[in-house]
């Protein structure tokens, strides 16, 4: 499997953990300095963005995919990744967002990892 393969397999496998709450997939596919920042400007790092997911702030029901694209150097990349996804956040209504979401990987020991995620509409 090519590096470019891996990166967007990581991507379903993030999404896919996010809908079924699994804590151990979502631990696999974010390195220890993961940080999201989200639309609002909130940072939320790799410990608290799971809580988040386990606990119902973050609810994420479907996501499906429109565009993703990969640029590659060395053992760093970035990721740009449009999906339609639905969601309830922070305590609001279940909606589905245009969301995009730029991220730097890192690739250590031969595994790609998201290390940051900037999330915004398109």
């Amino acid at each position: 499997m090519t590096d470019t393969e891996q990166i967007l397999e990581l991507y379903n496998k993030m999404y896919n953990a996010m809908i079924d709450k699994d804590r151990a997939a979502l631990e696999s596919v974010h390195d220890d300095s993961f940080m999201l920042i989200h639309m609002t400007g909130m940072r939320q790092p790799k410990e608290v963005y799971i809580n988040s997911i386990m606990d119902g702030t973050l609810n994420y029901y479907s996501a499906k995919h429109e565009d993703m694209q990969v640029e590659i150097n060395g053992d760093s990349a970035v990721l740009v990744g449009k999906s339609r996804v639905t969601a309830a956040v922070f305590g609001g209504g279940k909606h589905t967002w245009r969301l995009q979401l730029r991220f730097r990987l890192v690739k250590k020991n031969g595994e790609w990892r998201f290390a940051l995620a900037s999330a915004s509409t398109y």
